[in-house]
Parts: C-alpha cells; sequence; structure tokens
C-alpha cells in the first residue's frame, strides 16, 4: 500500500490562503486515489478533521512534533505544504518529501532586514535539501526558487492552485451592508496587500464606496488606512470589514463593483480567481506573479500614483462594460480547477514509488 501523508498543519490560521490551500487540494486528492493501492492521510489540527470528510485518517498535529514527529515506517510520502513547516521527516530519511513553495515574498519586504531575508533563505534552503520533490504554485515563483536557492538539480514543477468554490451568498446580521456600489478587496491586512494606494479612487467618487475584508495582522498598518482615509475626506466611504465568513465572502464578491488587489508581493493571489469565478472587473498590481494569473483579462496598476491609480480604473470600467468582459473573466478564471491540480499533484506522488 502507498501511503501519502498531506500536511494540513497550516489550517490552525483561518481565513488564509494557507487554510484554503490545504482545505480545496485536501478535499479534491481523496477524489483521485488509486483503491487498494494508495492511501491519503492527513496531518491535521485537532479542529479541522472533520473538514476532510467521514472515516478519513489523521495524524493529529501536536507541537511537540516540530522536535519529533510520530513513527511514519508505514508511510512513503510527506507533502510538506508550507516552505516554512517546522513539521518535516528530517529523521526518517527513508520517506520522500514533496515541498510545496508558495512564494519568497520575504524578499520583496522593505521592511525586513537583510539579515532576516538570509535566515529565511537559509531556512528555506535545509527544507529543500530534505525535500525529493519541489512544487511551486506559480511560475513567477518557481523563477524566485531557482535565483535564490539551490535545488540541486531536483526537479521542480509549477502547479497552479484552483480557484476556491464561493459558497452560497449570504449576509449575517452583524455584516456590513453597502449602500453604493462599492470596489471590493480582499487579504491580510498588511503593508505588502498594499491596500492604502486604493484610497484615491474614492477622491470625487461620490458614488463609489471600498469594502476591506481580512484578518488584521498588522494594527499600525490598519489605523494608517483609517488616518489616511480621513485625511483625504473619503472616511464615510471606507469600510475595513476584518475576518469573514465564507458567504459574506461569497456575497461580497457577487455583488461588488469591481476586485481591486494592488498588492505588491503574491505567489499566486487566490482572491483574483475568486473574482473571476463571477466575473468581476480585476484591477490588479503588475508585481510578482499576479500578472500571470490575471493574464489578459485584468487592469494593471503600474505604479500607485493616485492619478494613475484613477486614469486606470475609470479606463478599465469603460473597457470592460464596452466590450461586456464578463464571461470572457470567468472562462479565464476555469482555467484555475482543483481537480486538474489534484491529479498533477498525483502525478508526482506517483513518480516517488
Amino acid at each position: 500500500m502507498n501511503k501519502i501523508i498531506f500536511d494540513c498543519e497550516r489550517m490552525k490560521y483561518e481565513n488564509t490562503g494557507l487554510y484554503h490551500y490545504c482545505l480545496n487540494l485536501g478535499n479534491h486528492l481523496r477524489k483521485f486515489i488509486q483503491p487498494g493501492s494508495e492511501e491519503l492521510a492527513y496531518y491535521s489540527p485537532v479542529e479541522t478533521i472533520n473538514l476532510f470528510g467521514k472515516n478519513q485518517k489523521h495524524i493529529i498535529q501536536n507541537e511537540l512534533h516540530k522536535f519529533r514527529l510520530p513513527a511514519l515506517d508505514k508511510y512513503k510520502i510527506w507533502h510538506a505544504t508550507y516552505q516554512d513547516s517546522y513539521y518535516i521527516p528530517f529523521l526518517n530519511t527513508k520517506i520522500k518529501v514533496v515541498l510545496s513553495i508558495h512564494d519568497l515574498n520575504f524578499m520583496y519586504d522593505p521592511l525586513k532586514s537583510e539579515f532576516k531575508k538570509e535566515r529565511n533563505l537559509r531556512r528555506l534552503q535545509i527544507l529543500i535539501n530534505r525535500a525529493d520533490v519541489i512544487i511551486c504554485i506559480s511560475e513567477y515563483c518557481k523563477k524566485d526558487v531557482l535565483f535564490y536557492c539551490d535545488v540541486k538539480n531536483k526537479p521542480v514543477h509549477v502547479i497552479h492552485n484552483g480557484t476556491n468554490t464561493l459558497t452560497k451568498p449570504g449576509l449575517l446580521k452583524q455584516s456590513y451592508i453597502p449602500v453604493k456600489p462599492f470596489i471590493f478587496s480582499l487579504g491580510t491586512i498588511m503593508p505588502k496587500k498594499n491596500m492604502h494606494t486604493l484610497l484615491p479612487l474614492l477622491k470625487d467618487q461620490p458614488n463609489l464606496e471600498l469594502i476591506i475584508a481580512g484578518r488584521i495582522d498588522d494594527v499600525g498598518y490598519y489605523q494608517s488606512i483609517l488616518d489616511t482615509a480621513k485625511i483625504m475626506g473619503v472616511s464615510k466611504y471606507v469600510n475595513i470589514v476584518g475576518p469573514i465568513s465564507e458567504n459574506e465572502k461569497s456575497w461580497y464578491f457577487n455583488n461588488c463593483y469591481a476586485f481591486a488587489f494592488p498588492s505588491t508581493a503574491e505567489g499566486f493571489g487566490l482572491p483574483v480567481t475568486e473574482a473571476m469565478s463571477v466575473g468581476k472587473p480585476l484591477f490588479l498590481s503588475n508585481k510578482t506573479a499576479l500578472p500571470e494569473i490575471g493574464g489578459d483579462v485584468a487592469f494593471y496598476f503600474e505604479n500607485f500614483s493616485a492619478a494613475h491609480m484613477k486614469e486606470t480604473f475609470v479606463a478599465g470600467m469603460k473597457q470592460y462594460k464596452l466590450f461586456n468582459m464578463q464571461q470572457e473573466i470567468v472562462n479565464k478564471g476555469k482555467e484555475y480547477n482543483w481537480n486538474i491540480a489534484a491529479q498533477e499533484y498525483w502525478k508526482i506522488y506517483r513518480s516517488l514509488y
């Protein structure tokens, strides 16, 4: 029996890209198991074990496993789904390791010192040294890995993420209900997401508001957005709603006027494909992996000056309406499919036994 462990340790942090990556890929992998010859187990935080269906095999994640993992003699492959994981079978060298790398965003962080960047690279190199196969979620990510790391002639594959399936749209009693057409942005509230650059889009646009959703990771940055909005005189048009449920997220995507994602560092950008699934106008930065994912159906901010942002937005909305781009965007989004991704991962697993 060829037994594989799929690492879901990062699912202890909800409302993150890694949470949804593990949830979606973990569930779709089950569809393509060869009964009788393959078995999939999940390395899971206890609170997530019911998210992968009934009667699934789990190894319950424990902080002590950072120092010593439980016996893995029956398993052939450990899929480490996070490039900075501390849960890797270093001692058991018989088990093959598949390592997923999502981004090297720390190399683009102006707030991170050179010392910390080098430390992060050394940590990543340790995992690459242990891995047998490396998977990157975009060509951009692969390019970074090959430039900054020594892959030691190990195979490096690119498998794009799928699109998160939006659930039934619905707001809760406490949800913010927009009163005007709104620009929607989604992501962890932190400087690299660059959300403050969207504020000029509201200047002289009293018919629009901005809704930003996501976990507040940097309180100082969150406050700076509010302070800047106040200085610009657009505070009453800006709502930072924090973490939201899947139903709320679906509602905001389905009902927004446009989706804006000016992030400066992304290995993929799952919210982009979510917006694609409902054909919304896409306004993205032209940084890192976003042009690869958005392709020619998105509009790109080439810089973040107020004048350029407004010009790009106004021109993009005119083009979206003139050419009725909704279906074209939906069709592009179909390229990002978790069933296809899961089958590609199985090809890699099977190459190792």
